[in-house]
């Protein structure tokens, strides 16, 4: 019992220190500036403008915006996207494009903090675009094909608060900051969870035996790749940092993988986006198998920039 008390609470504290003091402060800044940009009706004239563009990609204006809120917010932001675009009738091929660039794109809840481990966080971005657009294109042409591509009179009217006075600008940075602080706070016991998992499976041998059995890989991506395709992003995220501040991963390292850790292709990730809808949910095979492609280009690239 005390080995275990010794793993839990130092990983209690590492999650802890890496919601509020790294997470927090980062989220409460891009969900204030998504927001704003949303009152103002920038991210509506963006969309806008995007939408006649990416739409031979299989995206929908809708979509724009769930790329621009996985871009800025967390994985878990274009959720309710695609819950509005489910119940607005966009098409089963149209949703799977949507929900495979989601799921091939670096969600901005572990890009931002890692920037400050050593990320290069506009390059991420840009590649992200890339393979989120090759991922909606291979689920629409390829892999989602045999989907119904009908729609029923699609809305795609971005419904949000507006900022016209000071006063409704203070409300919607304060709506921001509590929507923030739930997100960083939410993250704790999945951290806590995940950190103690590893910590033991790294003092029982478990990983020591998995990078033996995995001579070809990098020993350092061993340990936050499993934490991460099993745990999720924000696990994966509290690994990384404990490696990076103890020097077990360089920030070359980070930047050279980042096409394979940063995406919410994971088992939590693929669970919460499921939970959009049901048609969001029968969707998820072409939607995996298009993000495929993206993340594999992303990884490609990231390999051959580092």
């Amino acid at each position: 019992m005390n080995s275990l008390i010794t793993i839990i609470l130092p990983a209690g504290r590492s999650a802890i220190e890496l919601s509020l003091f790294v997470l927090l402060p980062v989220m409460v800044v891009m969900l204030t500036i998504m927001r704003l940009l949303e009152a103002w009706g920038v991210l509506d004239w963006v969309v806008a403008k995007l939408a006649p563009i990416l739409r031979p990609f299989g995206l929908t204006g809708l979509g724009v915006f769930a790329a621009l809120q996985v871009s800025l917010v967390s994985f878990a932001a274009p959720v309710a996207t695609l819950a509005m675009m489910e119940q607005r009738g966009t098409s089963d091929r149209h949703l799977a494009a949507t929900f495979a660039m989601v799921l091939a794109m670096a969600q901005a809840n572990a890009v931002f903090p890692m920037g400050a481990l050593g990320l290069h966080v506009a390059p991420v971005m840009g590649i992200s675009l890339l393979g989120g657009l090759v991922a909606a294109a291979a689920a629409y042409h390829l892999a989602g094909r045999s989907l119904s591509a009908d729609e029923h009179d699609v809305d795609e009217t971005l419904r949000h608060p507006v900022a016209e006075t000071a006063k409704g600008v203070l409300d919607v940075i304060n709506r921001a900051g509590a929507e923030a602080f739930k997100i960083a706070v939410g993250t704790i016991p999945m951290l806590v969870l995940a950190l103690t998992v590893v910590t033991a499976l790294r003092q029982g041998g478990a990983i020591q035996a998995l990078t033996q059995a995995l001579p070809f890989l990098d020993p350092a991506l061993i340990l936050p790749a499993v934490t991460k395709y099993l745990a999720g992003g924000t696990a994966m995220l509290g690994v990384v940092d404990e490696q990076v501040r103890s020097g077990q991963l360089l920030a070359p390292q980070l930047n050279a993988w980042a096409g394979v850790l940063i995406h919410p292709l994971d088992l939590p990730g693929v669970a919460v986006l499921m939970a959009a809808g049901p048609r969001v949910a029968r969707v998820w095979r072409p939607a995996v198998l298009g993000s495929l492609a993206g993340i594999a280009l992303r990884s490609v690239l990231h390999l051959v920039l580092a």
